[in-house]
């Protein structure tokens, strides 16, 4: 299986630029309704992935320097990411990106020069493999 089958593409997916500010990060998140986003450099390459986690620990940390009131002073390059999420070269193969995708909500997927062409989401593998395990089901109950 091709790991494409599965690619949410580049232009579906939310993201934000590493020179995004806080604010504007964070408003990219309540809209779509995402506890996490990728950050694509300039150049369109992933440079990693955003939580609303290592977003509230770096206020948290700021000891009240960094507000919702003024986050649009605070830059995303700034903040620490606490959550490595691995991306997977859109010629790995399917044992790759389950393996990843038992830990993480979703893959990040670059081409051959690292830029992000999009995700796999954990949910779309999952109905995936629901398919196999119902059609075995129905052979064994035969």
């Amino acid at each position: 299986m091709n790991i494409a089958f599965f690619l949410l593409p580049k232009q579906e997916v939310a993201c934000v630029t590493a020179d995004a500010t806080l604010r504007q990060t964070l408003e990219r998140m309540e809209y779509h309704r995402f506890t996490a986003v990728p950050i694509l450099d300039k150049e369109g390459r992933y440079k990693g992935t955003v939580t609303e986690g290592d977003l509230l620990w770096h206020m948290k940390e700021s000891e009240g320097k960094i507000t919702f009131e003024n986050a649009s002073k605070f830059m995303l390059k700034d903040v620490p990411l606490r959550v490595s999420m691995k991306p997977v070269s859109i010629d790995a193969n399917m044992e790759d990106l389950i393996n990843l995708a038992k830990v993480q909500n979703f893959v990040p997927v670059v081409d051959d020069m690292e830029r992000f062409i999009g995700i796999v989401r954990r949910s779309q593998i999952i109905e995936y493999c629901e398919k196999f395990v119902s059609k075995e089901s129905l052979n064994t109950s035969s």
